[in-house]
């Protein structure tokens, strides 16, 4: 039974993706927040051009 403990602890193989999959998480809510947001002040920014063509 300790040599499965042993084994079971000292294997880090499925940390790679659990760190992978937070980094892309992190990477994931950063790019949807800055794309809200852009798209938030360019909306405004094309409705007073398209207001003041008019």
């Amino acid at each position: 039974m300790t040599k499965v403990m042993r084994r079971l602890w000292k294997d880090d193989e499925g940390q790679d993706i659990a760190e992978y999959a937070v980094m892309l998480a992190v990477i994931l809510v950063l790019v949807v927040g800055t794309i809200r947001l852009v798209g938030t002040k360019s909306n405004t920014v094309f409705s007073n051009v398209a207001s003041s063509i008019q």
